[in-house]
């Protein structure tokens, strides 16, 4: 039917409000439908996330997961023991929970993550000797260190860490830390020089030093001679660009604190316009400059003449290249660069100055070792002789047992790398427990080099005395400091030996005490790749 005149015209403007009334009550409805669903969707969400949270932090934990027959350390899984381990020095609460659970414990960080901490014989000769190559850094851990460290073989896994080490192990012999163990007297008796200089322009017979600074210094020009050939000279120029770019990565201030922490778990955070990501960038540009510079040159020259490690690795692998084998890569080459600067240097002066600080307390300690050097290496006392090059030439640190016991002491006490982490990749089973793949595992020395299981009643006591008679329950699994198996420090002898002659060095010139203007530096460890002190260790030296 058509609608025709007046009647079409009423009939209009009858409809039109009724359009209007139902245009409108449509979109009331609408917009209600769509909040309906909004919050539907969203009580739905928070629901899952509820169920989430709830499966994971409790349901998995303790009713599913395979690690729930660990021995586990009370705690609610929803935030575990995460705040425990932040707020202490690294190892220590774990060195307490081994104590009172057992050699091999679970702990939650936060939403139920699965930690284990292994501190049992047999599981860790498996983990570092038996298998452990199952057992890599998780990616996370290597992308942290990765901006400083490169991948050289500190960072490397599987088949790559095999053909590194086997390509340095010739650089890291006896031979060679010997032929260039020259270079290890001349910086160290350049860095006590200047220390007397010092002295001598403040009209001073004692002065405090912050003896971390100088060492980082001393052994960053170690490193930098007797690894590449390279002449960093740090010690005379403490603002050198290369130790400049060290000190912008080991700052403690909180945000820094609090960037590291949260760049371990959110790679992303890195790009975030923050001071320490800058300094951390200018850090990587200069490392990594160098590092190159260092491999062109070696590449160029390849001069037979050459002894320092990088060296011998570069004129190897153009022997491998040109019998038609594999060798490494410019850019592996220049990773071990970074490695040996970064690791290379930080962890021996760290190591040094807490050695340095516990014989400031232990008087009698430095008093028994500096005589014990005086006795068979008395020319060092000699100002005429010391730096005699013939004279220190028939100097062998290794013939000092007290100066080893020491050292050994010092570095199990305070262990200057305090802990590793590992995630299986396979399943496996460490001790008495099934391991699943991608179990997250910590090898933490600073709580294993103290347990009484393995070193008796005295375990937390600085006494080199022990290493003379040792308990009947030590293993070599006890000393975690350097690791063990195919995954331990290829450094170890050239950090020894590093350590013994600046110690034989500084004794044989200077007496140490404790500042006691400044708080005890073993209240304020820090760990950022090391165990170091916040404000470095001052002690107070007197000449003699």
């Amino acid at each position: 039917m058509t609608v025709q005149g007046p009647v079409k015209a009423q009939f209009k403007v009858a409809f039109t409000p009724l359009m209007l009334v139902s245009t409108v009550a449509a979109g009331v409805l609408s917009r209600t439908t769509l909040l309906d669903t909004a919050e539907a969707l969203l009580w739905t969400y928070s629901l899952v996330t509820l169920a989430y949270v709830f499966y994971k932090s409790y349901i998995y934990p303790f009713y599913i997961s395979p690690l729930r027959v660990v021995p586990t350390v009370p705690g609610f899984p929803l935030w575990g023991q995460f705040f425990t381990i932040i707020t202490q020095e690294v190892g220590v609460p774990q060195r307490e929970w081994h104590q009172k659970y057992g050699p091999i414990v679970r702990y939650f960080f936060p939403l139920g993550a699965e930690r284990l901490s292994i501190a049992e014989d047999s599981a860790l000769r498996h983990m570092t000797v038996k298998n452990p190559y199952n057992y890599p850094k998780p990616d996370r851990a290597r992308k942290w260190m990765l901006r400083i460290l490169g991948e050289g073989v500190l960072l490397a896994e599987g088949g790559a860490h095999v053909h590194q080490r086997k390509a340095l192990t010739p650089g890291f012999s006896i031979g060679s830390i010997r032929y260039l163990s020259p270079i290890f007297w001349r910086k160290a008796l350049l860095m006590s020089k200047l220390w007397d200089q010092e002295m001598t322009r403040s009209n001073l017979k004692t002065k405090s030093f912050e003896v971390l600074e100088w060492l980082n210094r001393a052994t960053l020009d170690i490193i930098g001679e007797a690894g590449f050939g390279a002449d960093v000279n740090s010690l005379e120029n403490p603002e050198a660009p290369l130790r400049q770019a060290y000190r912008a990565v080991f700052v403690f201030d909180l945000p820094s604190r609090i960037l590291h922490g949260l760049q371990a778990f959110w790679p992303v955070t890195k790009y975030l316009p923050a001071k320490m990501n800058r300094d951390m960038e200018m850090s990587r540009n200069i490392i990594l400059g160098k590092a190159t510079e260092i491999i062109k040159e070696k590449q160029n020259t390849a001069n037979p003449a050459d002894k320092d490690i990088i060296s011998l690795l570069v004129r190897d692998n153009l022997k491998l290249q040109a019998a038609g084998e594999k060798g490494l890569s410019f850019e592996t080459m220049r990773d071990q660069v970074m490695t040996f600067l970064g690791a290379g240097h930080d962890t021996t002066a760290t190591g040094v100055s807490w050695t340095l600080h516990l014989l400031s307390k232990y008087h009698d300690v430095q008093h028994k070792l500096r005589e014990e050097i005086r006795t068979h290496y008395p020319f060092l006392f000699d100002p005429a002789m010391r730096e005699d090059p013939n004279t220190i030439a028939q100097i062998d640190p290794d013939q000092l047992p007290y100066l080893d016991n020491v050292c050994r002491e010092s570095l199990r006490y305070i262990p200057p790398i305090p802990m590793t982490v590992r995630e299986s990749l396979a399943d496996d089973k460490l001790g008495d427990y099934f391991v699943p793949a991608g179990t997250t595992v910590y090898v933490l020395a600073n709580a294993i080099n103290r347990l009484p299981e393995f070193w008796g009643p005295t375990a937390d006591q600085f006494d080199p005395d022990r290493w003379d008679h040792l308990p009947e329950s030590y293993t070599t699994n006890a000393f975690m400091t350097f690791l063990q198996g195919p995954r331990g420090c290829i450094g170890r002898k050239f950090a020894e030996t590093e350590m013994k002659i600046l110690l034989c060095c500084l004794l044989s010139k200077f007496r140490f005490e404790r500042d006691e203007a400044v708080t005890d530096p073993e209240e304020l460890k820090m760990w950022r790749l090391v165990l170091r002190p916040r404000d470095g260790v001052t002690v107070k030296v007197t000449k003699i």
